[in-house]
């Protein structure tokens, strides 16, 4: 049986339920997991992000123009694994409806054990010292993951926690604080996802300094115990 949906934001103006936070918690985890991954990506695959497609998109602008011998080839392939993952995430979820589903499960269960590949290819590839070509494989198969987890998140709908960029999350915790708009929002909620992304980001640089593989390997289980735990409280 298919576990009941869960929904990611309550009613204006109620309290968010027990399973609405769990969710929430669940999102932010995976907020923490993609700073591992762009860290992984930009401090260990030549300046690429995996996760955040801004600013990729930012770098092969500049990249046009000859802006400091940045980076066109990885971007680009990041970016494709990217539409990739988002296309095979949407398609895995159509018609799923927002909120927990068991589709979603299967999406980041896929994402989790595609992060674990991706970290023994770099073990073995000993972080593509074997070539670039490893390395482009690396990044194209973290962006493929990192498509698939941000349409799944999307799917789910917790506001403000898309898990792969933050830049609407600032935009809220400021426009909304006293000194802006003065408008009633989730600053906890805001303010930790900003956090965690920062704080991932910092684990991934230093799991790049341990050994490559060590920043994938730690977000496969992150995203892994998201699926098994989520399915769960779903079903509850």
């Amino acid at each position: 049986m298919s576990p009941a949906p869960t929904r990611a934001e309550p009613a204006s103006g109620t309290a968010p339920t027990a399973v609405e936070r769990r969710t929430a918690v669940l999102m932010l985890a995976l907020t923490f997991s993609t700073g591992i991954v762009d860290a992984t990506g930009y401090v260990g695959l030549d300046r690429v992000f995996t996760g955040n497609m801004t600013g990729n998109v930012v770098i092969l602008g500049m990249a046009l123009v000859g802006g400091d011998h940045l980076p066109v080839v990885g971007p680009l392939i990041a970016l494709a694994g990217f539409a990739l993952g988002a296309v095979g995430g949407g398609r895995a979820l159509r018609a799923a409806g927002s909120g927990w589903r068991a589709r979603s499960t299967a999406v980041f269960g896929v994402v989790g054990l595609l992060l674990a590949a991706i970290a023994a290819l770099a073990a073995i590839t000993a972080g593509g010292g074997s070539g670039p070509g490893a390395q482009y494989a690396i990044t194209a198969l973290l962006g493929l993951a990192m498509g698939g987890q941000a349409a799944s998140a999307r799917q789910i709908g917790v506001k403000d926690v898309t898990t792969v960029v933050v830049t609407s999350t600032l935009t809220g915790l400021f426009a909304d604080s006293p000194l802006g708009g003065r408008v009633a929002q989730p600053w906890v909620r805001r303010a930790v996802a900003v956090a965690l992304i920062a704080l991932g980001a910092v684990v991934g640089a230093a799991c790049v300094h341990l050994q490559l593989w060590t920043g994938p390997a730690l977000a496969a289980a992150i995203t892994l115990a998201v699926a098994s735990y989520g399915h769960r409280a779903a079903a509850v």
